[in-house]
């Protein structure tokens, strides 16, 4: 293309070539994606969006028809170039796309491939918020695929989910508060339903002594290493077959707990948005038992969410309100601080840390001191050392 005599030369070759040249700049493979980017570069100078303008017929177009191609990766980079045209392309030029991108993501939404899932719900939380009054007719099919995003199995998707939820809130308001609003109190209630996993490991003797044989066990249950995602080796994505996008062969039915941590996420993202602050704070009492519940294996995963997560629902409400509601994850925090999973403890410490800025440091310790004085010793030492 450089090697051309004249950039009118160029552009008869720009209808092919540019779509492709777009795409290959979220192509998973890093290599590729950092060479496209500089091609990118080279070839378009800083005209680029005015180009994808020009040419947006070409581009559309293949754009989905690469989001039915037989590679996941490029499924999933095809989700990402149609996000992209949401937010960066002049809206009066895509708007009459709208209905085609958006029919191109629904089938990506039940895609195998669970980076290609993730890619499409955020690029349809995009394109809602962008074209609010184009979007709404796809809403009824959208909800129930957001929402089984907000429990997928794997955690980066539940986050993708709750950031796309959040991106509804924003363009339809109360209309989308009350549906979200409700699949959060069902899914923290849904936490006290986990299968106790002590049920099918439980044998052996109770007593310290045993967990080692007990952890044994579990690690090599066969039902935990058999029929499951394979990956592939050349970008540790899901390993799918051709084709693939209604077939759910490759995803197990999420457990409750998986649910409830999406909905952490969710209440986050919510806490963000000030029209959304009473339902946050309405909801933080069963965050709170959702989050004294211990009685699954993957609980710790839970407590690890809730403290990273607390202080940023905290900020976002304001002190004066989370204060009426610290105690009930005082007992939690510390749970997690002095256990033996290196990353709860960590994401209390940091935790704990984040809330003594936020409402004072002799105003945490009061509140813990009059809550148990024995997690004094814990907090005063968490204070004077870094976190994990």
């Amino acid at each position: 293309m450089l090697s051309l005599p004249g950039e009118e030369a160029r552009e008869r070759f720009f209808a092919e070539l540019l779509p492709r040249m777009c795409l290959n700049r979220y192509y998973v493979a890093e290599g590729v994606r950092i060479y496209s980017q500089e091609t990118w570069r080279q070839v378009t100078h800083t005209e680029g969006r005015h180009l994808v303008e020009k040419y947006i017929e070409s581009v559309q177009s293949y754009y989905i028809e690469q989001s039915k191609a037989d590679n996941h990766a490029v499924r999933e980079a095809a989700c990402a170039c149609i996000a992209e045209l949401g937010s960066k392309v002049n809206s009066d030029m895509v708007r009459k796309h709208v209905p085609a991108l958006l029919e191109a993501l629904l089938v990506c939404f039940n895609d195998d491939s669970w980076p290609v899932r993730d890619a499409a719900c955020l690029a349809c939380g995009n394109f809602i918020f962008c074209f609010p009054e184009e979007s709404h007719p796809y809403m009824e099919q959208l909800y129930p695929l957001f929402f089984a995003n907000l429990s997928d199995v794997i955690p980066s998707v539940r986050q993708g989910a709750a950031a796309s939820l959040a991106n509804i809130v924003r363009t339809y308001g109360q209309e989308a508060i009350e549906k979200v609003v409700e699949k959060i109190k069902r899914g923290l209630a849904g936490v006290e339903q986990q299968t106790d996993t002590t049920e099918k490991y439980g044998g052996l003797e109770k007593g310290g002594s045993t967990f080692g044989v007990a952890k044994r066990v579990r690690d090599n249950d066969p039902d935990l290493h058999s029929n499951q995602t394979m990956y592939s080796c050349g970008s540790l994505a899901p390993k799918m077959r051709a084709g693939g996008c209604m077939d759910h062969m490759h995803r197990r039915l999420p457990e409750a707990w998986e649910t409830g941590d999406g909905c952490i996420y969710l209440l986050a993202e919510l806490s963000s948005i000030p029209a959304c602050h009473q339902k946050v704070f309405d909801q933080l009492p069963a965050l709170a038992k959702a989050s004294s519940l211990k009685h699954y294996h993957q609980h710790h995963v839970f407590l690890e969410s809730i403290c990273k997560q607390l202080p940023i629902i905290a900020k976002s409400i304001g002190k004066q309100m989370f204060k009426r509601h610290l105690e009930a994850f005082i007992d939690p925090i510390f749970y997690a601080l002095v256990c033996d999973n290196a990353l709860d403890s960590s994401a209390a410490s940091c935790c704990l840390t984040e809330l003594s800025k936020l409402l004072g440091s002799s105003i945490l310790r009061a509140r813990v001191e009059n809550h148990n004085p024995t997690y004094l010793s814990a907090l005063d030492a968490n204070t004077f050392i870094a976190p994990y």
